[in-house]
């Protein structure tokens, strides 16, 4: 049983939780490493952020790794890390992991389980595993009687949802590339990106089909990498970032059972995190939203609510989404142009957010931040989470 002054010195639930501190390696190639390795070069730089040592991490949470499936990857990471937390699990909800794990480390604090919890994840899905094994592993989250036998690739579940989406909004194919090149440019500017070379529109708009109507350049790359978040009950040094609240929506996993394209579960989620923060969307003034594939950041930016559907495209032209523009997105590049290593590739969206509202995102800083929407979903928009930020 727990000392009692252990018992004393939990915070008090309903407590504010501030995203303390965040970090990432390097995205890309990273011959020689490992999930753990980089699993542990994030946290290392994590906790150094948030001014805190390995012995007040009372928390752990850790993302799946398809180049290490291990039973118990969150206890085989803290022994690795050496961390002896009091909690500690690992988490799977495909692409939405890394804002699910948030999400939890949010609730454990504000109920007074933990005080500090390391949310990471990483792995080396490039250089560990071959294309075909990343094809056979992501394909998985097809239905597996129709889907899978079929030979359904991730990229081809996403197709099928582009050619939906473009013929009930009548968005031309090409617009999705427009995109592209807004998170490659955002990702030119940021040192760690995987993809830092510029992208045209004519590029974009001529690259390899890969399932149409998708070409190569609305899929994002495969990266080694990792990233950790410290979500603490103390705000720590510097600008104070509260996370103000969190939502889940969940109305089907596999893409078959999809009612309609305009209604994932995505918005469900929206809203139950404004209402917990209560605000709107129309009070942010950043975005971090997921963006697997240019039709993934389409159809989100316009469930969300930040676009009116069809209209997504309209407002990237008119420059808002542009680090000058009303609604910065994604300015380390998203998935698209930062990379994709698997739960991390979403984690990093959470930390750029929280940089940017912190004012400590460097070369990158946009003018004062105050409060940023962060979603992502798992699967074929099947798992969603969102995320309310506020600078206070």
């Amino acid at each position: 049983m727990p000392a009692a002054e252990e018992v004393i010195d939990r915070p008090e639930a309903g407590v504010p939780t501030y995203v303390r501190g965040v970090a990432n390696t390097p995205f890309g190639r990273l011959p020689g490493s490992t999930p753990l390795t980089l699993m542990a070069q994030a946290a290392d730089g994590a906790l150094a952020d948030a001014g805190l040592a390995r012995d007040q991490v009372d928390g752990v949470l850790c993302g799946y790794a398809t180049t290490l499936p291990h039973l118990m990857l969150a206890d085989r990471f803290c022994e690795y890390a050496s961390l002896t937390p009091a909690y500690a699990h690992g988490m799977a909800g495909g692409g939405a992991t890394g804002g699910l794990m948030a999400m939890l480390a949010h609730d454990l604090v504000r109920a007074g389980r933990c005080r500090h919890v390391l949310v990471v994840a990483g792995e080396n899905r490039l250089t560990g595993q071959s294309r075909d094994q990343s094809m056979q592993t992501l394909a998985q989250v097809g239905e597996p009687d129709m889907e899978v036998p079929n030979g359904a690739s991730v990229p081809a579940y996403y197709a099928l949802l582009a050619s939906r989406y473009l013929h009930e909004t009548g968005m031309a194919a090409d617009g999705l590339a427009d995109f592209a090149v807004l998170m490659r440019r955002h990702a030119c500017g940021h040192p760690d990106a995987h993809l830092r070379d510029p992208l045209t529109i004519e590029d974009a708009r001529n690259a390899r089909p890969i399932a149409a109507p998708l070409r190569l350049s609305d899929c994002c790359p495969i990266s080694d990498g990792a990233v950790a978040v410290v979500v603490s009950t103390d705000a720590g040094p510097g600008t104070p970032v509260r996370i103000a609240g969190a939502g889940q929506g969940h109305r089907h996993q596999h893409l078959g059972a999809m009612e309609s394209v305009m209604e994932t579960g995505a918005a469900d989620a929206m809203h139950r995190a404004l209402a917990q923060a209560g605000c709107a969307v129309v009070d942010a003034d950043y975005l971090a939203i997921y963006d697997s594939f240019t039709i993934t950041l389409v159809m989100l930016l316009e469930e969300l609510g930040i676009a009116a559907r069809g209209q997504a495209i309209h407002r990237l032209r008119a420059g808002d989404f542009g680090v000058d523009g009303a609604l910065p997105l994604n300015t380390h590049g998203g998935l698209l142009g930062f990379g994709h290593s698997g739960v991390a590739g979403g984690l990093m969206h959470l930390a750029e957010a929280a940089r940017q509202l912190a004012g400590r995102a460097g070369t990158r800083q946009l003018p004062r931040r105050h409060r940023a929407l962060f979603h992502a979903d798992g699967g074929v928009l099947s798992s969603h989470v969102s995320l309310v930020l506020e600078a206070t």
